[in-house]
C-alpha cells in the first residue's frame, strides 16, 4: 500500500475516540444514500414530468436537513435577511453576509445542488459586475450555481455568468428585490399586458442560458401556460402546482417561527418547529430553577478518594456530587 493511501494512527484515532464535548459534529460525514443532484439530473427530472423539490436553508443545521430530507435543490435565499439576520427586507443584506450563509450550508447539504442568491446591488450594474459576484459566489461560497432577479433586462447578464461556466437559477413575475418599484409584494400577471411580461421575461432568461427559472406570484394558470412554453424546468412559488417544481422558504414551511407572524397565502406549514423549541426550552428552564437539571446521568464522576483528598486540601465536608466506584 502506498503512503498515500495508508491510513495513520492518528486518522483512526479520530474516527474512533469518545468525545467529551458540548460542541460535537451535526454529522459532517453523513452523507444521503442518493447520488448527488446536478443540473443534469435537475433537467432528467423535468424531461419525465418529474416535479423538482426545492428548498431554502440559511445554515449548515437547516442545510443537513434538507438534504437528508431529499430536496434537489437547496437555495440559500436572499430571505435570510429578515429569517435569519432580523431585517426588514432583502434589500439589507450584503454580499459578505451572503458568502458567510452560503459556505455555511454548502457544509450541510452534501447529495443537494446548492445555489445561491444574488443580492441586491450586487449585478445590476452590468454584465461583468454580475459575473464577478457569481465568480464569488462559487470560490468563496462554495455553492455550484447563482439566482438573480429580473427578465429581459437582466439577460445579458445571465449570459456572461453562463459564459464564466456557473449555472444560473433565474428569477421572474415578483422579484422582492424590486417590491419598491413594483407597488409592494404584487400578484404579477393578472392582466393580459402582465402575463405577456412574464412570458416574455422567462423566454428572455431561457434564451439567456438559465438551466431553470423561479416564478414567483404568478396565477397558477398562467404559470401553467409559460411552464408548457418553455425548454427549461420553472420552480413555483405561489404560482400553483402546474410548475415543474416548488420552492418553500424553510422557516415558513417548517413552522419555526413565533404565532401571529403573517405567512403568504402561499405557504403551507408542515410543522411546529416553534411550538417544539418552546416546549423544549420551558421545560429546560424549570428544570434548572428547580435544580432537577443537571441530574446524576448528566454529570461526569470522579473516584472517591480523588474527592477526599481535594476536600482535606480545601478542608471541607464532603461534597453531594456523583463519584465513580
Amino acid at each position: 500500500m502506498s503512503p498515500r493511501h495508508r491510513a495513520t494512527p492518528q486518522a483512526s484515532i479520530s474516527f474512533t475516540q469518545n468525545r467529551k464535548s458540548s460542541h460535537s459534529p451535526l454529522g459532517t460525514n453523513a452523507r444521503p444514500s442518493r447520488k448527488d443532484v446536478t443540473v443534469q439530473s435537475i433537467q432528467s427530472l423535468y424531461r419525465r414530468n418529474e416535479p423538482i423539490t426545492m428548498v431554502t436553508a440559511h445554515d449548515f443545521p437547516s442545510a443537513h436537513v434538507a438534504d437528508h430530507a431529499g430536496m434537489e435543490v437547496v437555495l440559500v435565499g436572499d430571505s435570510l435577511a429578515m429569517v435569519a439576520l432580523g431585517m426588514q427586507d432583502t434589500s439589507e443584506v450584503t454580499v459578505e453576509e451572503m458568502l458567510l450563509h452560503c459556505r455555511s450550508v454548502s457544509r450541510g447539504a452534501k447529495a443537494a445542488f446548492t445555489v445561491g442568491d444574488l443580492p441586491m446591488g450586487s449585478y445590476e450594474i452590468s454584465p461583468e459586475q454580475a459575473a464577478s459576484t457569481a465568480i464569488r459566489f462559487i470560490k468563496e461560497g462554495r455553492v455550484q450555481g447563482v439566482k438573480l432577479e429580473g427578465g429581459a433586462e437582466m439577460a445579458p447578464s445571465i449570459k456572461r455568468i453562463t459564459q464564466a461556466g456557473i449555472a444560473v437559477l433565474g428569477h421572474v413575475g415578483l422579484t422582492p428585490q424590486r417590491q419598491h418599484s413594483l407597488g409592494g409584494f404584487r400578484v404579477q400577471g393578472k392582466t393580459l399586458d402582465s402575463a405577456l411580461k412574464v412570458l416574455e421575461d422567462a423566454k428572455a432568461v431561457q434564451e439567456a442560458g438559465a438551466f431553470a427559472i423561479v416564478l414567483e406570484a404568478v396565477p397558477p394558470e398562467v404559470a401553467a401556460l409559460i411552464t408548457k412554453a418553455l425548454k427549461v424546468p420553472t420552480i413555483g412559488i405561489g404560482a400553483g402546482n402546474g410548475c415543474s417544481g416548488q420552492v418553500l422558504v424553510q422557516v415558513d414551511m417548517s413552522g419555526n417561527f413565533p404565532p401571529g407572524r403573517f405567512l403568504p397565502k402561499f405557504v403551507k406549514k408542515y410543522g411546529d418547529v416553534w411550538g417544539e423549541s418552546m416546549r423544549a426550552m420551558e421545560a429546560y428552564r424549570e428544570d434548572v430553577k428547580s435544580r432537577a437539571y443537571p441530574s446524576e446521568e448528566h454529570t461526569y464522576p470522579i473516584p472517591r478518594e480523588e474527592l477526599s483528598k481535594f476536600e482535606r486540601v480545601l478542608g471541607v465536608d464532603s461534597a453531594p456530587v456523583a463519584m465513580a466506584s
